[in-house]
C-alpha cells in the first residue's frame, strides 16, 4: 500500500500542465500585437491611401498596371494617321493616365479642337493660334491705341494730313464715335468703359481661382503670368460673345483646361497653352452656353430647367443625395436650389 503512494508523486510531474503555461508566452506576444499602440500604426496606414493623388500604386499595383495598359491603348491609338474618335471616347472614359501629355492631346481632340486626321494637326494648330494673337490685338488694345493706330493707317493713305507722323488726330477731325465722351454704341470708348466692370469681376475672380496651388496664386512670375493668361482668355471670349459675356464661375471651367495644356511636356504646346486653351474653352461652353444666358433661366433650354431635371433624377437614382444638397442651401447658388 506504500507502493502507490511512491508512485503517486512519480505521476504528479506528468500532470505538468503548468508547461501549457509556456504556450501562454507566445500568446502574450500575440496580446502586445492587438495592444492599443500598434493599431494606431496600421489605422494610419490606411487614411494615406485615399488621399494619395498617384492612387496607380494601391492594390499591389494592380491599378498601375492598369493604368500601364491604359497608356498603351491610348497611345496606340493616338499614333494612327487617322484616329477613332469613337474607340478614343471609350478609353478616355476609363480614365486618361498622367504622362506623355495623353490627357492634353485627348481633350483637346474631344472637345474637336484637334480633327481626327494627325496630318492636319500643323496646319490647324498654327491657324487657331495666329487667329488668337489676332483676337488679342483687337480687343484687349486700349481706345487710346486704337485711336493711334487708325491715325497711323489714315496718314499713309493720305500724305497731306496735317496729323501725319504725329501719332494723333487734331480735335477737329477726331471722329465722333473715337472721342472719349461720347456716349454712341459704336464708340470705342463707350465699350471701353462698359467693359470696365466686366473686367474687374473677371480679376477679382482670377485672383481667387484655386489660391491653394501655387500654379495660380502667390507673387512668383510663373504664378502671375498663368493669372494674365486666365484673365485675357475670359476678356477675349466675354467681348466676342456679348450675348453672354462673362458669368462667374467660368474660371473655375476654365482653370483645368489651363492647367492640363500648361504642363503639356511638349514644349511647344505649353507655350501655346493660352491659345489652345482659348479655343477648348469656347467649345466646351458651346455644349451648355445656355444656362449662363440670364435671359434663358426660365426657358426649357435654361439654367433652371436643367436643375430640375437633376432634380427628378437624384430623386429616381439618389434621393439622399437629393436630401443632402436641398440641406446645404449655402453651398450652390440660390438659383440651383432643389425642389423637395
Amino acid at each position: 500500500m506504500i507502493a502507490p503512494p511512491s508512485t503517486l508523486p512519480n505521476p504528479s510531474p506528468p500532470p505538468h500542465p503548468p508547461p501549457l503555461p509556456q504556450p501562454a508566452p507566445p500568446s502574450s506576444p500575440r496580446l502586445s500585437l492587438l495592444s492599443p499602440v500598434p493599431p494606431p500604426a496600421v489605422v494610419r496606414e490606411e487614411p494615406p491611401k485615399p488621399e494619395i493623388k498617384d492612387s496607380h500604386n494601391d492594390n499591389n499595383g494592380s491599378s498601375s498596371a492598369e493604368d500601364i495598359s491604359r497608356q498603351t491603348q491610348l497611345l496606340a491609338e493616338l499614333s494612327k494617321k487617322v484616329i477613332n474618335m469613337r474607340e478614343l471616347r471609350r478609353l478616355a472614359s476609363q480614365g486618361i493616365p498622367d504622362g506623355a501629355g495623353i490627357r492634353s492631346t485627348v481633350w483637346k481632340l474631344l472637345l474637336g479642337y484637334l480633327p481626327s486626321d494627325r496630318g492636319l494637326w500643323s496646319a490647324e494648330l498654327a491657324k487657331k493660334r495666329s487667329q488668337y494673337k489676332h483676337f488679342k490685338d483687337e480687343l484687349l488694345m486700349n481706345p487710346s491705341e486704337i485711336t493711334r493706330k487708325l491715325d497711323k493707317s489714315a496718314s499713309h493713305e493720305n500724305d497731306n494730313s496735317k496729323c501725319e507722323g504725329k501719332g494723333f488726330l487734331s480735335r477737329s477731325e477726331l471722329p465722333h464715335g473715337e472721342h472719349p465722351l461720347s456716349l454712341g454704341k459704336t464708340s470705342i470708348w463707350n465699350q471701353f468703359f462698359q467693359d470696365t466692370e466686366i473686367i474687374e469681376q473677371i480679376d477679382r475672380d482670377v485672383m481667387r481661382t484655386h489660391p491653394d496651388m501655387h500654379f495660380f496664386s502667390g507673387d512668383s512670375p510663373f504664378a502671375k503670368s498663368n493669372q494674365e493668361a486666365l484673365r485675357n482668355i475670359l476678356i477675349v471670349f466675354a467681348k466676342l460673345n456679348p450675348g453672354i459675356r462673362y458669368v462667374q464661375g467660368m474660371n473655375e471651367i476654365l482653370a483645368p483646361l489651363f492647367y492640363v495644356f500648361k504642363n503639356d511636356p511638349d514644349e511647344e504646346n505649353a507655350v501655346a497653352a493660352e491659345a489652345d486653351t482659348f479655343f477648348c474653352f469656347v467649345e466646351l461652353l458651346s455644349g451648355f452656353r445656355d444656362h449662363f444666358c440670364q435671359q434663358l433661366d426660365n426657358s426649357v433650354v435654361g439654367i433652371r430647367s436643367t436643375i430640375t431635371k437633376l432634380s427628378q433624377l437624384l430623386k429616381e437614382h439618389d434621393e439622399s443625395f437629393g436630401v443632402i444638397l436641398r440641406s446645404q442651401p449655402k453651398s450652390i447658388p440660390s438659383f440651383m436650389h432643389l425642389d423637395g
